[in-house]
């Protein structure tokens, strides 16, 4: 796989662009909770815990609303590592991988968001 772009998430609205993998352990995170592959989170290197952020699929436009609970990933050239539950919202369970871009941004609108694309991907494919 090729480098990933990074790009700081730490402002109030930025983007990151690499790849995403999923796992589904039941171990203990490094923010101290049980991992719960049915849950919306994900492990990154540096957002700090609880950050919530969008993750688009850049091949098919889906996208999914994670919260940071775990650092990760340690493979070179991932950004990302998803839960089995929001890897399958954004339609990666088979992949493994996939592009993504990340969006960090404060307040509820980042929450509204990811839940309208899902409602619209959901009702576009029936």
């Amino acid at each position: 796989m090729g480098a990933a772009m990074m790009l700081p998430l730490n402002a109030a609205k930025a983007d990151q662009v690499g790849h995403a993998s999923w796992y589904a352990l039941t171990s203990q995170t490094a923010s101290g909770e049980r991992m719960n592959p049915n849950e919306l989170t994900a492990a990154h290197r540096s957002l700090p815990f609880g950050t919530k952020v969008l993750v688009e699929n850049l091949s098919n436009g889906r996208s999914v609303v994670v919260r940071i609970n775990d650092r990760g990933p340690f493979i070179g050239g991932r950004v990302i590592d998803l839960s089995k539950a929001a890897a399958a919202q954004i339609g990666m369970i088979g992949s493994g991988t996939a592009k993504v871009r990340i969006t960090k941004a404060s307040g509820g609108s980042l929450e509204a968001l990811g839940k309208a694309t899902s409602k619209s991907r959901r009702t576009a494919k029936n």
